[in-house]
């Protein structure tokens, strides 16, 4: 059986292009360090025109005596 987290990063809106307000490289591999692995990146289009203002990174681990 898997536990599942999921870690929202929000998006800086420029005019041409969006940046992550947090570094979601470190951010992966923080988790890594506690024991989880990610998964996916999820990036719901909910700004205009259909753009993201944010993204979800998903990441599992194994729990075990379950």
């Amino acid at each position: 059986m898997y536990e599942y987290k999921f870690v929202e990063i929000e998006l800086k809106q420029g005019f041409l292009k969006s940046e992550a307000k947090e570094n979601y490289r470190k951010v992966i591999q923080d988790h890594a360090k506690e024991g989880w692995r990610w998964v996916q990146i999820f990036a719901p289009g909910t700004g205009v025109y259909g753009s993201a203002t944010k993204f979800e990174l998903i990441f599992e681990r194994e729990i075990f005596g379950v």
